[in-house]
């Protein structure tokens, strides 16, 4: 059994999370986030002062049918919710036929919060009070095009997984909403305590915000043809391979231009490009979760040297590979 018992944290108080309700709301992000929320309380110290304070509410009190069928009864009315320290907008498919009332409550009272999160498609309502105007935000990746068009005043990046802008952050689907809400307990309470809720909830301890919705053998294209599928999966399993056009090419028993030309239309990038993105993802992987050196995961990557993934790294992402880890890896992979 995890011992949970700490130190205790300098200056502990407790923070006020209220979490919005509403009919066909996605119960996974209202249960994800809160969950990180509760179990803070088991590794900050103190039996006295709980780090957060979570509670429920909705239009006139009442009870909610979630999008799975599950019926949440709020802990009160919005008209009587104090203002919190955080206010949670969960999404789910409710919010295209939210009461109106909703959003007039957003738009009154969350610009004063001191922090405002939305999870997946709860940006909409973020949106839809204004919130987000001249704001950059995201969404769920399906979502992202169409909550693009219908609010043109709203910034959306459809690759992180979340994105903070001032007091708001607006992040991707169910799980993206558990990042953030690690993410924040770090900010509030440090790194060790968002690590051991990464652990007991069995998730990472934080994948940073820049990180792509999706991983690159889920975001391109899979080949029609089995011989190019079979060469995308190769290639992704045999990185510190010879994955040149030529040497791809022969494994797909095709000429190196018949070859380029047919992924660049099944997959919708080059075969160049294709590599080198599985290359990053895999590096970016192996520096936050393992302690392997630098040189050794440029190695098995297909780097070659360490300065070839720095260079990588430096157009890419805009950070070093030492930098990268030192950012985003948690304290027991760099050993701190």
């Amino acid at each position: 059994m995890h011992d949970s018992r700490g130190a205790g944290i300098a200056g502990l108080r407790t923070r006020s999370v209220l979490v919005v309700l509403f009919d066909g709301v996605q119960p996974l992000d209202v249960a994800g986030p809160v969950d990180v929320f509760s179990a803070a309380a088991r590794f900050t110290g103190s039996a006295s002062t709980p780090p957060y304070v979570v509670r429920t509410a909705s239009l006139g009190g009442e009870t909610v049918r979630s999008a799975g069928g599950l019926r949440l009864v709020p802990d009160f009315d919005l008209a009587e919710a104090e203002d919190p320290d955080l206010l949670l907008v969960p999404g789910g498919p409710g919010v295209e036929h939210v009461d109106a009332r909703l959003t007039t409550w957003l738009r009154m009272r969350a610009p004063g919060l001191r922090r405002v999160m939305s999870v997946c498609t709860g940006a909409y309502l973020l949106a839809e009070a204004g919130l987000l105007d001249g704001r950059r935000a995201t969404t769920h990746w399906d979502a992202c095009a169409n909550l693009a068009s219908r609010f043109p005043q709203v910034s959306i990046d459809p690759s992180p997984i979340f994105v903070r802008d001032g007091s708001i952050s607006t992040s991707a689907g169910v799980t993206a909403g558990v990042d953030l809400a690690i993410a924040l307990v770090e900010e509030d309470f440090g790194r060790t305590v968002a690590h051991e809720i990464a652990r007991l909830l069995v998730v990472y301890l934080r994948r940073p915000g820049n990180q792509a919705q999706l991983s690159v053998q889920l975001s391109a294209q899979i080949a029609r043809s089995d011989p190019l599928r079979e060469v995308q999966y190769w290639a992704a399993a045999n990185l510190a391979s010879d994955l040149s056009v030529p040497a791809l090419a022969q494994r797909a028993g095709l000429s190196a231009r018949q070859f380029a030309r047919a992924f660049a239309e099944q997959v919708g990038t080059t075969p160049g490009r294709y590599v080198d993105l599985i290359r990053l993802e895999s590096a970016q992987r192996m520096l936050t979760d393992t302690r392997d050196g630098v040189i050794g995961i440029a190695h098995r990557c297909g780097y070659g040297t360490p300065e070839a993934m720095r260079r990588a790294f430096m157009r890419e992402l805009g950070v070093s590979p030492t930098e990268y880890r030192r950012r985003f890896a948690s304290s027991s992979t760099i050993g701190s």
